[in-house]
């Protein structure tokens, strides 16, 4: 059984925040200045969704929480309403982490999908219901599509490139709890 240090909790919630906020910084950059006929996925859900089912001690709700939060300001949403609905996604995978663990992935995948358009889903029909201007239809499926269709590629980053595997059963983590 290997034990995860104090110090590798924090340089992993770290990777966490500086995955977030290049995401963001990418987001923000003008690489064209003509209008997109597509959207990009929302990796920010994603690399949340992939870190929480394999090893929820390292993206707490407070940092989870500010980080969505800064994106809903950074990116021009309502602030607050994208990173409820997901905050709200987020917590449902982690109180599900431990049936996924042992579950083949494609069982993970369909769980995390039917997060992700339930988040989406219900981001839009609130945005609908406020009467907020948003984006065709069309953009929208594109993204979702998008999203659902990146979350693989998500986790073999993060399994592959990171290093970052599911926990054990009886594995401890940094915080002395048994997995």
């Amino acid at each position: 059984m290997a034990e995860i240090t104090l110090t590798r909790l924090w340089l992993m919630r770290g990777l966490f925040a500086a995955i977030v906020l290049a995401v963001i910084f990418f987001s923000l950059l003008p690489l064209s200045t003509v209008p997109r006929l597509w959207a990009g996925p929302d990796l920010i859900m994603g690399f949340a969704f992939a870190w929480v089912l394999r090893r929820p001690e390292y993206v707490p709700l407070p940092i989870v929480a500010a980080l969505l939060f800064l994106a809903d300001l950074m990116l021009g949403r309502p602030p607050g309403l994208y990173a409820a609905l997901t905050l709200i996604a987020f917590e449902n995978l982690r109180a599900r982490a431990p049936r996924l663990r042992d579950m083949p992935f494609t069982v993970e995948w369909l769980s995390v999908g039917a997060m992700i358009v339930t988040v989406m889903l219900a981001y839009r029909l609130l945005l609908a219901l406020f009467l907020v201007p948003e984006a065709s239809p069309g953009l929208w499926l594109i993204r979702l599509l998008a999203t659902l269709a990146c979350y693989p590629l998500v986790v073999a980053l993060t399994r592959f490139g990171l290093g970052l595997r599911k926990a054990q059963l009886g594995e401890v983590n940094a915080l002395g709890q048994r997995q």
